[in-house]
């Protein structure tokens, strides 16, 4: 008399759990990196303010953590510790 197991073993499912923790945590990394820098974003916003006050024709201001920058209608940028051409704060 022939016996058929069917199913799987424990250290199969261990495998395959296995396998699934290791590609779950790949991917989560992967999707962690697509964020963009915290200073990314910072250039993206004081980008957007300098033209919305070039093109508005009014000063413009916003902060950044502790610092408040003033984008004037000539492009140029006002504010302690900030450089007048870019607007991004300078090292100390």
């Amino acid at each position: 008399m022939t016996r058929t197991v069917r199913g799987t073993t424990l250290v199969e499912l261990l495998v395959v759990l296995a396998l699934l923790g290791v590609l779950l945590g790949t991917s989560s990394l992967s999707v962690v990196a697509l964020r963009p820098a915290p200073s990314d974003l910072d250039r993206a916003r004081a980008d957007s303010a300098r033209r919305a006050a070039i093109l508005s024709g009014q000063a413009v201001t916003i902060r950044f953590d502790s610092t408040v920058v003033r984008y004037l209608p000539d492009g140029g940028a006002i504010g302690v510790g900030v450089d007048r051409l870019t607007g991004t704060r300078r090292p100390p």
